[in-house]
């Protein structure tokens, strides 16, 4: 059986620097067998790049949305990412 992997780039919002996010956001991805990285930018928004299954990414995709328990999710945008990367490995945070 085959699955065809796709790529997600989520953009984070609020208060997601300093409160576990990217760890948390790891634990997730390899929770749900994706591979990809996470990673906090000087504008305080937090980069996910994931790859894997499309319900996978989905599930991802509604936990971003909350985040750990000291996160104050404002706005996860959703940009498809154009042909397929395939990171070997653990998903990372940066």
């Amino acid at each position: 059986m085959q699955t065809n992997k796709m790529t997600r780039q989520f953009w984070i919002s609020g208060r997601v620097q300093g409160v576990f996010y990217r760890a948390s956001t790891r634990e997730q991805a390899l929770r749900l067998q994706l591979t990809g990285y996470a990673k906090n930018h000087l504008d305080g928004r937090v980069e996910v790049l994931a790859c894997g299954d499309e319900a996978a990414l989905q599930t991802l995709e509604q936990w971003l949305w909350r985040g750990p328990m000291a996160a104050e999710v404002l706005d996860v945008q959703v940009l498809p990412v154009e042909g397929q990367l395939d990171f070997q490995g653990e998903f990372l945070t940066k």
